[in-house]
C-alpha cells in the first residue's frame, strides 16, 4: 500500500494534489462543523521546540483551571485522556485534526494547542483552523530536499502566519522569538498583538545542565529542564499565558512542576551513578544547544541524527559537532527510509577527523554507550526521543530511545548487582 500510494504521488502533478489537500482540508472542517471557531486555539511553529512548547502552554493554562486538549509528536490529549501520538506526524492527514478538535469541543475543553509544521502547511492542513494565537520559536535549515529549498520551507512555515491573519477571531496574537531573524516578517502581520519574546528581555537568566530561571514581573520563574533552550521554549509560552491574562504566580507554579517531557532531554534514572539524557536533537543547532548545556560533563554520545533522503547536507556537520564536544561518540541507526543506513553513517562519519565507533542496532549502540559510562558521566542518546523508527516505504516500527535506555540500564544495573 505504502509502495502503491508512493508511485500515486509521483505520477500526479503537483497542482492536482495541492487542489486535493487543500479541498480536504475545508471539507474535514464542514464535516466536523468548525469546532475550532468554538474555542480558544493555539498554534506552535518553527524548526525547534515546538512540542516542548506546547507541552509549556498546556501546563500554565491547566495549572489556570482550562480544560485543554493537546496535539503535537509526543502526544494527543483531550482533556484527562492522553495517549502517545503513534503516527509519526504532528499535523496527521485526512481530517484528524478537525476530528480532534470537535471530540475537544464536545469533551467541553475551552483551550486547544496545536503543533504546526511545515510539512502539514504544504498540504494544507493548517486551512479552516481559526487560530487565537500563533507562537514562532525559531527557524534553521531542516527539510530542505523536501521543500526544494530553505526559502520554500521559510515560506511553507509562514503560510501558518498567513493562517492566523486569516482567522475571523478577534483580537489575534503573535508570539514570536525576538532573536531569531526570521521573526520580523511574523512580526509584520497586521494582526492586532505582536508580542515579541526574548531572554536579554528577561533578564537575569541563567541555564545549565540542571535547569535555570528568566526574569517576569521583577520575579523568577524556574524552569527545571536543562539548557538555554528549555528557558526559551518556557519563555515562549510565558508569553502566551500573559497575552491572555494568566497571572506571573501561576505561570511560575506551572513551569516549576514540568520536570519532564517525554524524549526532551527526558533523563531516565534508575539509582546509576551517571546522567542518561534522551533527547530528540536532530539538527545542527539543537545538538550543539544540548552539547552545550552539557559542557561541564563528559559526555558519551549516541549520535542517529540524520534520517534517509533528507537533508544530506547536514551529515558530516553533525558528525563534526558530535566530535568536537563529545569525549566518546557512537553512530548509530536513525530514520534510514529508503536509504541505506550504514551509507548515512558514513556520510556523518565523513565530518569527523578519527573513525568514531559504529554500531547500526540501535539498543545495541545504547547498551555500549551505557556500559563505558563512569561515574559523572553524562549518556546522550539523540536523534529518535520517543518516535517510533522508519524503514522502507515509510514503515513505522514501535520505538522509544527512553524505553530501550530503562531497559538497558536495568539490565546493567542488575548484572552489576550480582
Amino acid at each position: 500500500m505504502n509502495r502503491l500510494k508512493k508511485m500515486l504521488l509521483q505520477v500526479t502533478p503537483g497542482v492536482l494534489l495541492s487542489l486535493y489537500h487543500f479541498a480536504l482540508a475545508h471539507l474535514g472542517a464542514l464535516w466536523y462543523g468548525h469546532p475550532s471557531r468554538e474555542f480558544l486555539v493555539i498554534g506552535v511553529t518553527g524548526t525547534k521546540g515546538k512540542s516542548s512548547t506546547t507541552e509549556y502552554i498546556n501546563a500554565i493554562f491547566e495549572e489556570a483551571g482550562y480544560a485543554t486538549a493537546l496535539l503535537n509528536s509526543i502526544r494527543i490529549k483531550v482533556g484527562d485522556v492522553s495517549t502517545p501520538n503513534n503516527m509519526g506526524r504532528s499535523m496527521p492527514g485526512r481530517s484528524f485534526i478537525q476530528r480532534f478538535l470537535r471530540r475537544a469541543v464536545t469533551a467541553k475543553c475551552s483551550l486547544a494547542i496545536l503543533e504546526m509544521t511545515s510539512e502539514g502547511a504544504r498540504q494544507h492542513r493548517h486551512r479552516a483552523i481559526e487560530l487565537d494565537a500563533l507562537v514562532f520559536t525559531n527557524l534553521e535549515p531542516e527539510h530542505i530536499e523536501s521543500h526544494g529549498s530553505y526559502e520554500n520551507y521559510a515560506d511553507a512555515k509562514f503560510e501558518i502566519g498567513l493562517q492566523l491573519l486569516r482567522s475571523k477571531k478577534r483580537p489575534r496574537y503573535m508570539i514570536a522569538n525576538a532573536g531569531d531573524a526570521e521573526s520580523a516578517r511574523y512580526f509584520l502581520l497586521p494582526v492586532e498583538h505582536v508580542l515579541p519574546f526574548s531572554l536579554s528581555a528577561n533578564k537575569p537568566w541563567s541555564a545549565d545542565s540542571k535547569g535555570g530561571y528568566f526574569t517576569q514581573d521583577d520575579g523568577k520563574i524556574s524552569v527545571q529542564l536543562p539548557g538555554e533552550f528549555s528557558l526559551k521554549n518556557a519563555l515562549a509560552a510565558a508569553t502566551v499565558a500573559r497575552a491572555f491574562g494568566i497571572e506571573t504566580a501561576t505561570i511560575a507554579r506551572a513551569l516549576e512542576k514540568v520536570t519532564h517531557i517525554p524524549g526532551r532531554t527526558e533523563e531516565i534514572r534508575e539509582g546509576q551513578d551517571f546522567a542518561v539524557v534522551v533527547d530528540y536533537a536532530h539538527t545542527p543547532n539543537s545538538l550543539q544547544a544540548l552539547f552545550d548545556a552539557y559542557r561541564a560533563h563528559k559526555k558519551i554520545c549516541i549520535l542517529g541524527s540524520a534520517g534517509g533522503g533528507r537533508d544530506t547536507w547536514k551529515r558530516p556537520v553533525v558528525g563534526k559537532i558530535a566530535e568536537e564536544s563529545c569525549a566518546y561518540v557512537i553512530l548509530t541507526n536513525d530514520d534510514p527510509y529508503d536509504e541505506d543506513p550504514q551509507k548515512i553513517i558514513e556520510e556523518i562519519a565523513a565530518g569527523m577527523e578519527e573513525r568514531p565507533e559504529i554500531i547500526l542496532g540501535r539498543r545495541d549502540a545504547i547498551r555500549k554507550g551505557l556500559q563505558i559510562a563512569k561515574s559523572g558521566d553524562v549518556v546522550l542518546i539523540t536523534g529518535k526521543g520517543v518516535d517510533a523508527m522508519a524503514g522502507k516505504d515509510g514503515i513505522k516500527t514501535k520505538w522509544s530511545d527512553a524505553e530501550v535506555a530503562r531497559e538497558e540500564l536495568l539490565k546493567l544495573l542488575a548484572t552489576h548487582a550480582l
